[in-house]
């Protein structure tokens, strides 16, 4: 490839943002999900709604993507899903305003739109800027920082979102007109302030890419049909394996504000010093008695960082232990730690179901890998099914949320070790087959 160094370099940074920039707001959506469910008065399985609307995109898009990318080229494909995502951060501005649930989902599945093209986009040409060689390598460089996205963005969730005390409808309904205005304002400015930093971040992002010169990708290498590659038995199984791992994976970051505030985690912690002053470090700030949300917010973190610093450790095992092995190894792993969760109180349960992001972390490139792997030019085609399958964050959170509605989140907590479950046995399949891609 002969394309100016410069040029590749200042891409690949920008690209690099660009999955920053999706992980960091796929879980900041998680932060809003305590704060909707009591603004609102939602069950946990309307709660969980909000990360259907989400995910619910990517199984919508993902192939009509595909073939918007084809019509228009990479490069403004990529301009045209981050102003959809700018778009969908300036919705929350009136969805704030007017309180309407029904804005905040549109202006959920719009972001997710805006994603879901990137995503589609944004991985080949990750690959091809620069030598063949080094591929893999940047590959990982810029999925680590997806991963440094979701870590940071429970911090700046609790700091900016779950910061203050939401006030119930009839808490509402019992405050004077001047009271009630000011805090629906304030409640209002809580959503609005971050996801309008946001919409201004990412149409900066869309002008450099207007200007920037972005290499060529070859796009004539794809054969078979869609009917072909359903024909795929081990690509197909991988659909599978991508779809409860990526609903396992938000199912439980979603909900783990309230699986703490319902373990009474938010007392314990303040009454422990060593615990307020990890909570007190993350925020920068003291903690008051009103900070209950904010003070279990801060250690969802912890469940996403482990995602990062995995990824690392799960690349070098991956060089060493065959791939499929260490996804069942990971997957028997975080099954163990949530059966200890379920089965345990406190910070023994807490820090149980925080350690499963650290196993999470291999599982998505793993299984994408060996789903596709040995199906030659049905690749591009192949990749679209394993995005499509992405929606599992859109089914399995919801259904996580009406099984806690009915016997509690414990017990809920078994709908996802069956996910793990059948990750653990993707990764038995595929225990003896090497990487050939």
């Amino acid at each position: 490839m002969k394309q100016n160094s410069t040029s590749q370099r200042t891409a690949f940074i920008l690209l690099t943002v660009l999955f920053f920039l999706w992980g960091f707001i796929t879980v900041l959506v998680d932060s809003l999900i305590p704060r909707l469910k009591e603004l609102f008065t939602l069950s946990y399985f309307q709660a969980g709604m909000v990360q259907f609307a989400f995910f619910g995109a990517f199984f919508l898009l993902s192939i009509p993507a595909s073939f918007i990318l084809s019509k228009t080229g990479y490069k403004r494909g990529i301009i045209l899903g981050l102003f959809t995502m700018a778009f969908g951060c300036l919705l929350f501005y009136p969805a704030a305003s007017f309180r309407e649930f029904g804005i905040f989902m549109l202006a959920y599945f719009i972001l997710a739109g805006g994603i879901t093209i990137l995503q589609v986009a944004a991985n080949p040409y990750v690959a091809v800027l620069g030598s063949e060689d080094g591929a893999s390598s940047r590959l990982n460089l810029s999925q680590a920082f997806n991963s440094l996205g979701t870590a940071i963005a429970p911090v700046i969730g609790a700091a900016f979102i779950l910061s203050d005390t939401i006030k119930s409808k009839t808490e509402i309904a019992e405050l004077t007109d001047t009271a009630r205005e000011t805090y629906l304002l304030s409640e209002a400015a809580a959503v609005q302030t971050p996801f309008l930093y946001l919409a201004g971040f990412i149409i900066l992002i869309g002008i450099f890419f207007f200007f920037i010169q972005l290499p060529k990708v070859i796009s004539d290498t794809s054969t078979g049909t869609y009917a072909d590659a359903f024909k795929q038995k081990n690509l197909m199984l991988g659909v599978l394996g991508i779809f409860f791992y990526v609903g396992a994976e938000v199912a439980i970051g979603s909900y783990l504000v309230n699986y703490f505030l319902d373990m009474n985690l938010a007392t314990m912690i303040k009454e422990n010093t060593f615990m307020t002053s990890i909570a007190e470090r993350i925020l920068n700030s003291g903690i008051t008695e009103n900070d209950s949300k904010a003070i279990v917010g801060v250690f969802v973190t912890f469940y996403w960082s482990g995602a990062m610093i995995g990824r690392f450790i799960g690349s070098y095992l991956t060089k060493v232990i065959r791939p499929g092995r260490v996804l069942q190894i990971f997957a028997t792993i975080a099954i163990l730690l949530i059966i200890l969760s379920i089965n345990t109180t406190g910070f023994v349960s807490m820090w149980s179901i925080l350690a499963v992001g650290l196993f999470n972390s291999i599982m998505f490139p793993t299984i994408f890998t060996l789903a596709i792997d040995g199906i030659g030019g049905l690749k591009p085609k192949g990749s679209g099914l394993l995005c499509t399958a992405i929606v599992g964050g859109a089914v399995i959170p919801p259904l996580y949320g009406l099984t806690t509605d009915m016997i509690g989140f414990k017990m809920a907590l078994i709908l996802v070790i069956f996910c793990y479950a059948y990750i653990m046995w993707y990764g038995f399949k595929n225990a003896r087959k090497p990487i050939s891609i």
